[in-house]
């Protein structure tokens, strides 16, 4: 094990910076997350990129806002520019549940204590900057600031809210993963460019101030959607322009969006290229220390770090495009994959950390089974727009092959101090019916199914179904139940087969938008039916850039502009969740009159048939999440967005 020292992270003191050498910094990176420089916490991956680049970087986690604000000024003024993020997670989904109450822990803070991170992390830190140092910029990024990049309805306030760039102040913001738009920005200021001409930089966006001239790139389209001040008024133009967003979002070769702002106009240039297996895997491979500063020994273990501490993230990105996460509007719906040599190497740091007991938590990634899949015909990809690969059904130019996975799970598990490795990132079910993924060699599915449940699953295996009505279904982009069914025939042929007796234990959301009463007590019958008894169930949440959220906030769908009814008030969203909880005493007379008064006695014969059998049965202990729901998917696990509790892996 090697002895780490002080000048083995990133400075966050004066003391520290001095460790170094240095007397001056290039770049102070604001932080809403405590220091862990692991590669599952974006503020780590961003300050050791720009280190790699040659700068002298510190970072400053969790300032305090409450006091004379000296952890803004205490290590001066950086000579390049203030970056700032809110951290791994939009600091509204860290400090409050789904019901709008504060959390009683945040999992990025030591012993989970909460209140080091304000409300709008991201805008407040920017707002402090800009008052002391007017004249240094400051650049935005992470999770919070790239989902709030255009005009978008922020749930907490219920409020139609303008881009982050208006509100906070900041200079420029980098969307998505920005390893390759910080890269540009670096050499171009090394290079003498002043960073007010820093504007044609892809993946990033600027506020033009009234009479500035645009800058032209004869490379790139434009499209104008509407202006902040029409959405404002007009709840329908408003979902209209989430169509061109998303779109833009996923295309290859996107166009650059303006819309009006005020006096003011935003610039969303667009996004880079997926990230190429080297651009990846030097991510990755950078000099992490793989733990949380020193300075925290004292406070507590960090919930999310714990979680993750003996994980490995494989990929980036998710084609899946559900109409409630966030995944492909920041990461981007075409996969990047680490190579293999990347990925055991990574094993290999892990195994000789001094608490490594033989168990890896995850091999995974915001899905976990998408490792390495692609278009067949690269000029296909080219020209699509779709904002899902696999919904209503999956394109026929998908490589959906598991083969490569199943490779790279049997490779770590040759490791010798290696015992077990788990997966405990989210597996598309449904990519394993051949019924629906009818890309792939269903041999190989097969194969995979059975790798993951004899060698990878400790007594449960976790999918997300999400709902058992089709017209639901279809709005969140997932598909029929009836593949749930199948899926779970074939779980429970191996299950026999290999004599397991492994759980399944499938995820499902009330609340969300199309979503009638009665859709959630035929979810309730219908899953009893199959033996389930729900425990992992969530509220719909809104969260800023998904299709979900501009139907809760506007009403209309942004692809037909048709109206969709969505259950909003407390009542209409306490009623639908307690669907999920039939078999609880205090719902039964509850459930018993809401049906009756609908007419569907068809279903309460189902739900709580009138005999003897209904009392004897004891329902097991289930866990009502109601409050701690959330629909990052970002419905995330862990930083890796994996968790339904931590969200992602968002920078």
């Amino acid at each position: 094990m090697r002895i780490r020292r002080l000048s083995d992270w990133l400075p966050t003191t004066n003391k520290e910076v001095k460790l170094r050498g240095w007397d001056e910094l290039d770049v102070i990176l604001f932080s809403g997350d405590a220091y862990v420089d692991h590669p599952a916490f974006g503020p780590a991956v961003i300050g050791r990129i720009l280190e790699s680049y040659g700068l002298r970087v510190a970072i400053v986690p969790q300032p305090s806002v409450n006091d004379n604000l000296q952890d803004f000024t205490k290590l001066g003024t950086p000579k390049l520019f203030f970056a700032v993020t809110a951290g791994c997670m939009d600091s509204m989904v860290s400090n409050y549940t789904a019901s709008k109450r504060r959390r009683d822990k945040d999992a990025y803070t030591p012993n989970g204590d909460k209140g080091f991170r304000p409300d709008y992390a991201t805008s407040v830190y920017t707002k402090i900057l800009k008052e002391k140092f007017p004249d240094v910029p400051v650049l935005i990024g992470g999770i919070e600031a790239s989902l709030r990049r255009v005009t978008h309805y922020d749930y907490w306030s219920n409020k139609l809210m303008p881009s982050i760039l208006e509100s906070s102040g900041a200079d420029m913001l980098v969307y998505g993963m920005g390893e390759q738009p910080l890269r540009e920005l670096v050499e171009l200021l090394q290079k003498g460019v002043p960073f007010s001409s820093l504007n044609t930089i892809k993946q990033t966006a600027v506020l033009l101030e009234d009479g500035e001239r645009v800058p032209k790139n004869k490379n790139w389209d434009d499209v104008e959607i509407t202006s902040h001040e029409i959405c404002l008024r007009d709840k329908k133009a408003y979902a209209s322009n989430f169509k061109i967003i998303e779109q833009e979002s996923n295309k290859l070769y996107a166009r650059r969006i303006f819309q009006a702002v005020g006096d003011k106009m935003l610039m969303i240039n667009p996004p880079f290229p997926t990230m190429t297996e080297k651009e990846i895997d030097g991510s990755f491979d950078l000099p992490y220390t793989r733990m949380p500063h020193p300075k925290y020994n004292k406070r507590g273990a960090i919930p999310a770090y714990e979680m993750i501490k003996f994980s490995v993230n494989v990929h980036r990105g998710c084609f899946g495009g559900c109409s409630f996460c966030t995944i492909s509007a920041h990461q981007g719906k075409f996969i990047a994959s680490r190579s293999k040599e990347s990925v055991l190497k990574e094993v290999d740091e892990l195994t000789q950390m001094e608490d490594f007991k033989g168990y890896l938590s995850d091999i995974g990634g915001p899905s976990a089974n998408m490792y390495q899949m692609k278009g067949k015909v690269q000029a296909i990809c080219d020209k699509c727009v779709a904002p899902s690969c696999i919904s209503p059904v999956i394109c026929s130019n998908l490589d959906t092959s598991h083969k490569p996975l199943t490779e790279l799970y049997q490779a770590v598990d040759e490791h010798p101090k290696i015992k077990k490795s788990f997966i405990g990132s989210g597996i598309r079910h449904d990519m394993l019916v051949p019924e629906f993924n009818k890309n792939a060699d269903p041999k190989e599915l097969d194969a995979y199914t059975e790798e993951v449940m004899t060698k990878h699953v400790s007594g449960r295996l976790k999918v997300a179904p999400e709902h058992t009505s089709d017209p639901v279904l279809k709005l969140m982009r997932k598909p029929s139940f009836s593949y749930f069914h199948k899926f779970k025939d074939r779980f429970d042929k191996i299950n026999k087969k290999r004599k397991l007796n492994l759980q399944l234990i499938p995820y499902f959301i009330s609340s969300h938008p199309a979503c009638e009463p009665e859709d959630m007590a035929n979810l309730a019958a219908e899953t009893k039916d199959m033996g389930f008894q729900l425990e992992q169930v969530q509220d719909f949440t809104p969260t800023p850039m998904t299709v979900a959220t501009v139907i809760y906030y506007s009403g209309y769908h942004p692809y037909t502009l048709k109206e969709v009814k969505t259950p909003k008030t407390k009542e209409e969203k306490l009623d639908q969740h307690k669907f999920f909880f039939w078999y609880k005493k205090e719902n039964r007379k509850w459930i018993k009159d809401k049906l009756t008064k609908v007419g569907r006695t068809d279903l309460l014969k189902k739900l709580l048939p009138e005999d003897a059998s209904w009392r004897k049965n004891k329902p097991g202990k289930a866990k009502n999440t109601f409050d701690d729901a959330v629909t990052f998917k970002e419905k995330s696990k862990s930083p890796r967005n994996k968790s339904r509790k931590f969200k992602k892996k968002r920078r």
